[in-house]
């Protein structure tokens, strides 16, 4: 009986791989289509066009644009939380770990301008866990360069992570890599200890 023998792994694993591309190429298509036109011309038809998929198969992968692009978004959000562990992880020492940390973070907000898809984006509900998760690490960082006097003991490191995330929404707004460099210097410089 062939039947009993089951589909092959290789099988289920080309399928899996299918539908992970199939599903990556919706999302950064969406994404595209809406910082290249706006958040609100972006359709279904469209995105499965540019696709080059059929749009029976993309709602059976999204109901709706707005889906796609929350998808998208915490798709982002991982890769980012992924980088800065990572950039932490091959940084020696709590305080170049917290600048190397804080400037990458700067980084990625830098130049984010798009009011409506940010609008979206950030009521999704994805981002409690990831900005736990932001905070922790900020967090952590400062709790060490407390516990090793460079940085203020005066504050709860969990509040002066707080101020340094909020200060650093601001790198989204400027308009040189110079001038966020300058942001993150003067936010490292609250958490110094006063002489």
């Amino acid at each position: 009986m062939v039947y009993d023998l089951g589909v092959p792994k290789l099988w289920n694993e080309t399928i899996d791989a299918h539908r992970a591309a199939v599903r990556e190429a919706i999302l950064q298509t969406a994404a595209a289509l809406a910082h290249e036109h706006g958040l609100t011309s972006v359709t279904m038809s469209q995105i499965a066009t540019e696709a080059g998929i059929g749009r029976a198969t993309l709602y059976k992968y999204f109901p709706d644009v707005e889906s796609i692009l929350l998808a998208w978004h915490e798709q982002q959000i991982n890769m980012h939380l992924q980088q800065l562990t990572e950039v932490r992880d091959h940084t020696e020492g709590p305080d170049r770990q917290l600048e190397a940390v804080l400037t990458a973070y700067a980084g990625n907000a830098f130049g984010r301008h798009d009011a409506d898809l940010g609008a979206l984006l950030h009521r999704g509900g994805h981002l409690a866990a990831a900005q736990k998760h932001l905070h922790d690490l900020i967090t952590e960082l400062v709790a060490a360069g407390a516990q090793n006097g460079s940085l203020r003991d005066d504050v709860a490191p969990a509040e002066l992570a707080s101020y340094c995330l909020h200060a650093l929404t601001a790198a989204s707004s400027l308009t040189s890599k110079a001038a966020v460099h300058r942001l993150v210097q003067v936010t490292l410089a609250g958490l110094r200890p006063e002489r």
